[in-house]
């Protein structure tokens, strides 16, 4: 069998991509595409983002909300090394903008900062998060440049989750459970493809995934008590839209082909809409991967039904 004939992929100056960080580079960003490259490298889900933001007599380069969790993050852009100006003010904007996630993008981080950085992320409450990524650029031969985002500082879970035990800095067992759960789950869903971003692994029992609104979205969650997981549509806080999908239940379940629990909850804020997939047990893990695959067919499932019926 004859070898197909290869190009050398050839790193080029970001220069090249984007003369200017705010007229050119953040604009870039800004774009829906664009953003999207960011929020498959570090789990976010940014659908939109504001330029140019006034923090006193600065501006921050870019705003945006993650569709999932509702947290503020910022963006300062530097195409040149990191420097201790923009480590300031990356601090001075999550401060003014009470941002509880913070990007910071350069050519090159110098080994100070990113020491800065670790230790912010070691060091500060269990839900700020710092990031530290670099933009490169690449080419084969007389191809078009193709950017990547390459981390090179971002939150360690597990240290800011042993902080938060009483004492012993240690995780109890349903929090170290959940974490190894949710680190093989990442690696099921990098190994299909990524049908759906990777958020990071937490000793949270739940794991979000976003459809495209704010309204709703679709949460995966471990329920080891009643050996279960849920997968199921969460409505944050609109009664109307729940209403409106309760009245298509026979359509939607025909759909999933699937029998859901419907929850209004009349006494909360929230609404859901689940399906619960059993056989989880914390203390068997034989059936990780089945159940996993299960968890990830049932989300893109559920994200095809139901995107169409909340825009």
């Amino acid at each position: 069998m004859a070898i197909a004939k290869m190009g050398k992929l050839v790193e080029v100056d970001i220069r090249k991509l984007w003369g200017h960080e705010q007229y050119d580079f953040s604009n870039w960003l800004a774009d829906k595409e664009n953003l999207e490259l960011l929020n498959e490298t570090i789990g976010l889900t940014l659908s939109e983002v504001e330029k140019e933001v006034y923090v006193g007599s600065y501006r921050c380069d870019l705003v945006g909300k993650d569709e999932v969790t509702g947290e503020k993050v910022i963006i300062e852009n530097q195409l040149e090394a990191s420097n201790h100006d923009h480590l300031g003010k990356i601090i001075t904007y999550a401060s003014g903008l009470d941002a509880t996630v913070v990007v910071w993008i350069v050519k090159e981080a110098r080994e100070e900062h990113r020491s800065a950085i670790e230790w912010l992320n070691n060091n500060t409450a269990t839900n700020i998060n710092f990031f530290l990524i670099e933009i490169h650029a690449y080419q084969i031969g007389d191809s078009l440049y193709a950017p990547k985002f390459e981390v090179v500082e971002k939150p360690n879970g597990f240290i800011k989750s042993a902080k938060t035990q009483s004492g012993s800095g240690e995780l109890n067992r349903s929090q170290s459970e959940r974490i190894e759960f949710w680190n093989r789950f990442n690696e099921i869903l990098v190994e299909r493809g990524k049908p759906f971003n990777v958020r990071k692994s937490t000793t949270d029992h739940w794991y979000d995934v976003a459809i495209g609104v704010s309204s709703c979205h679709i949460s995966l969650t471990l329920v080891n008590k009643e050996g279960v997981i849920g997968v199921e549509l969460y409505i944050n806080d609109d009664k109307a839209l729940y209403d409106k999908l309760s009245d298509d239940k026979e359509k939607i379940e025909q759909e999933l082909d699937l029998t859901l629990d419907w929850q209004r909850l009349d006494d909360k804020k929230a609404s859901r809409i689940m399906y619960r997939i059993p056989g989880l047990n914390f203390d068997d893990h034989s059936n990780y991967d089945q159940l996993m695959n299960e968890m990830i067919d049932k989300a893109v499932l559920f994200a095809k039904v139901f995107k169409k019926r909340v825009k």
